[in-house]
């Protein structure tokens, strides 16, 4: 077969163009990318091996760093899996990542920005490129007779062609650009072994023009290490090989259980968000081990959904080898593994919190909502998990616990009220506050899409129901009243007159529009607000439905509540009881006043073209009696 040229995806280019730039100040980083895909390509091979002994072979697993002086080239080879035409098209031309595309778009040419986004996805083979200005693979794949070479200058397009005598795996062939003959220097390439691969589970070794060979790593599985022989460079490093990262873990877990069940754990929490973290397959990044054989980093029920920011190994004694991945998810030891592996890591962030909760103020901006989703989900870890949420609240500037809230609550205040949106300071202005304002009852402001769900589910905390003030039906008579210095409280006005006259000729009118029209004891500044009906669906969650797709047909009739000692309501009931003319003004500032409780809540008007007339004919009536 002969050679064929192809062009490498849309992003992979950019990226190449931003690894170049970007990374000059780590350029070494480029043979901890590499040692680490050679050693993932031989834990790979080692599982398959376990169902498929054909494709072993005799040789032990390990990876061989090889200098060409004169030819100027660095090799990095191995004995693992290998790649056949398509996995090369698949691995080094693509990256087979869905998202990543956005995440690309994110990418500014500032080389410290751009560091941190690249890293969240892992530079891997393409940090390459970095010191390279020529980049070649050889690899045969295990179980496959025919070898393939490919080549790429990283300028836009690669070669891909047959190639013969090429053992099983893969080597990658640096030809190192000018000025970076530094990567041919025996010293140099042991020095970074040392700093970034000393945790490598194989055999890293060196070879000379003479054939001779150095091991330059230890060679066994940091997990199962004693953590007194363990620096915090080496939980660094192994934490970026394992979760393909430039960021420092937040937070390490290192832990060996003896008893019943016996295995390793070891988990950080990155200090960054992963790119990947909300996309809808919710998968975790925790690898799974055998006694110490790498199995897979897809067993679905080894860490829950919630916690898919982990990263990290599970090394089990108990599981066999050869286990399947579906009877993986059924495997009661795996279950046990999981609620433990859950509970510890969850009272370890508990204890970061407490112990620095500046700190955990920067880990709740990344990853508060993915707890959130854990409050909704795992009902035997909910005490734990609401004890680690954080809010933002009308009464406070900072971040509050429910802890916090129930400890401020107001005397005779019997719910903890709760104001779901998308922006905070939208929501501090919502008229459903107003009267919560007025008496000094701090409200929640939740603004993630999972409060809708997990609030319903919990119900009540410490005994105090979870309460929507834009649900009908508040009521906070029993709160005692804010004192105020009676020089700086205004008089509070009395009721409009004729305000049952008035309610009912708004019902009248907007009977197609809303379920109800009720006079409203919260409303201070505003004339009017939309409420949901006490058992109805909260506004928020429909929209948020109806925008994704999960809500079919005509949105829930809303309660409009009217404030019955505002100015303009006070007018319109004097209207309300005037003449046939004065009436009809009334049924048309109904539907205007409906149409912009409508705006604040952020819906859109049904009708804008008689929105925009009714709004013109009550401005010109205002100009004309002002005249």
């Amino acid at each position: 077969m002969t050679e064929e040229k192809l062009s490498f995806q849309a992003e992979v280019s950019r990226l190449l163009e931003i690894v170049a730039k970007s990374l000059y100040s780590h350029e070494e980083v480029f043979l901890r990318e590499l040692i680490s895909n050679a050693s993932d390509a031989c834990d790979r091979l080692r599982y398959e091996a376990l169902t498929q002994s054909e494709l072993a072979g005799d040789d032990p697993y390990r990876i061989i760093l090889a200098v060409d002086k004169d030819a100027r080239s660095l090799s990095i080879s191995d004995n693992g899996i290998g790649m056949n035409r398509q996995d090369m098209v698949d691995n080094l031309g693509t990256i087979a990542r869905s998202g990543t595309l956005a995440a690309m778009e994110g990418l500014t040419g500032d080389a410290k920005k751009d560091l941190a986004l690249i890293g969240q996805f892992g530079v891997g083979f393409y940090s390459a490129f970095v010191v390279a200005d020529q980049v070649e693979v050889l690899s045969r794949k295990a179980g496959e007779p025919q070898g393939w070479r490919w080549i790429s200058d990283g300028k836009g397009s690669f070669t891909i062609g047959e190639a013969e005598d090429v053992p099983r795996g893969t080597t990658v062939k640096l030809h190192l650009a000018e000025g970076k003959d530094e990567f041919l220097q025996p010293h140099r390439i042991r020095h970074i072994v040392k700093t970034y691969s000393d945790h490598i589970a194989l055999p890293i070794v060196m070879a000379d023009d003479k054939g001779e060979e150095e091991t330059l790593n230890r060679a066994s599985a940091l997990w199962v290490r004693s953590k007194s022989d363990i620096s915090e460079e080496d939980y660094k490093e192994f934490y970026h090989h394992v979760g393909h990262a430039f960021d420092d873990p937040w937070l390490t877990i290192h832990y060996k259980v003896e008893g019943v069940l016996e295995y390793s754990v070891l988990v950080f929490v990155p200090s960054t968000q992963p790119f990947d973290l909300f996309q809808p397959e919710r998968k975790h990044h925790v690898k799974l081990y055998v006694r110490r054989v790498f199995v897979t980093d897809e067993a679905q029920g080894l860490v829950p959904p919630y916690l898919r920011f982990l990263r990290g190994i599970v090394d089990s004694e108990d599981l066999p080898l050869n286990i399947s991945r579906e009877m993986l998810q059924r495997n009661p030891v795996l279950a046990k593994i999981r609620q433990a592996v859950t509970k510890r890591v969850l009272s370890e962030i508990t204890a970061k919190a407490k112990e620095d909760p500046a700190s955990y103020e920067g880990f709740w901006d990344s990853f508060g909502p993915l707890l959130k989703e854990g409050v909704y989900e795992d009902a035997d870890q909910r005490e734990a998990l609401l004890a680690l949420l954080r809010f933002q609240s009308t009464e406070f500037d900072g971040w509050v616990t429910l802890d916090d809230y129930v400890g401020r609550m107001k005397e005779g205040q019997e719910a903890i009220y709760y104001i779901t949106g998308e922006d905070v300071e939208a929501l501090k202005k919502s008229p459903q506050l107003e009267g919560f304002r007025a008496r000094g009852v701090e409200v929640l402001l939740l603004t993630d899409p999972v409060d809708e769900f997990w609030v319903p589910a919990v119900g009540e905390v410490q005994e105090k129901p979870l309460r929507s003030v834009t649900r009908a039906g508040t009521d906070l008579s029993k709160v005692k009243a804010q004192e105020k210095d009676s020089e700086d409280k205004p008089e509070e006005p009395p009721e409009a007159a004729n305000i049952d006259q008035l309610i009912a000729a708004f019902k009248l009118s907007l009977d197609q529009e809303v379920k109800d029209v009720r006079t409203s004891e919260l409303l201070t500044d505003s004339p009017v607000c939309l409420v949901a009906d006490e058992h109805d669906m909260d506004m928020h969650l429909e929209r948020l439905l109806k925008q994704h797709g999960q809500l079919r047909g005509e949105a829930s009739k809303r309660v409009l509540e009217v404030n019955p000692r505002h100015p303009l309501i006070a007018t319109l009931s004097a209207m309300a009881a005037g003449s046939d003319d004065d009436k009809d003004q009334v049924r048309e500032l109904a539907f205007l006043l409906l149409d912009q409780a409508r705006i604040v809540e952020g819906d859109p008007v049904p009708d804008p073209a008689a929105f925009s007339r009714r709004l013109n004919a009550a401005l010109q009536r205002g100009l004309t009696l002002a005249a």
